[in-house]
């Protein structure tokens, strides 16, 4: 199978967009507090579980992980458009936010769902990890889908 040539530039902006998503998401200013009671622990065990942690292998194992998904959906995007029309070069954000969702839909949600019920999580939990996933979705779809 031959991919479509990718702009790699986009997709590490969409990495780098979703790293930052998720150190807003799970920070004081939005879900923190919440995260952290749904997994029956404290800030101060949380704080130490870091202190005794290797966080610069963290963050680049995170960062790795982005990068991967946006280098994914690059490629799967491309592979799409050029199949659906290839005369389409020109995708919209949009466009690129609906194929996020899709991948999101189809993929992450239904995966972690079904992983979470089984580890006996709270669903809320499940739909602030969850809702992480479909916005770094539909953000990178879009930055991919108007940068190709």
């Amino acid at each position: 199978m031959h991919f479509p040539p990718v702009n790699y530039l986009a997709v590490l902006v969409a990495a780098i967009v979703i790293f930052i998503l998720g150190g807003l998401w799970y920070s004081p200013v939005l879900f923190m507090k919440k995260w952290v009671a749904l997994q029956d622990r404290t800030e101060e065990q949380m704080r130490a579980q870091a202190a005794s942690a290797n966080m610069p292998l963290m963050y680049a194992s995170a960062f790795v992980t982005a990068l991967i998904t946006a280098w994914v959906m690059a490629h799967l995007l491309a592979y799409m458009a050029s199949v659906v029309d290839p005369s389409v070069t020109n995708l919209n954000a949009g466009h690129g936010a609906i194929f996020g969702f899709v991948c999101w839909l189809g993929f992450a949600a239904p995966t972690s769902y079904a992983t979470a019920l089984f580890s006996g999580k709270p669903k809320q939990l499940w739909l602030i990890d969850s809702a992480y996933n479909l916005v770094s979705f539909v953000l990178a779809g879009a930055i991919l889908a108007v940068w190709r």
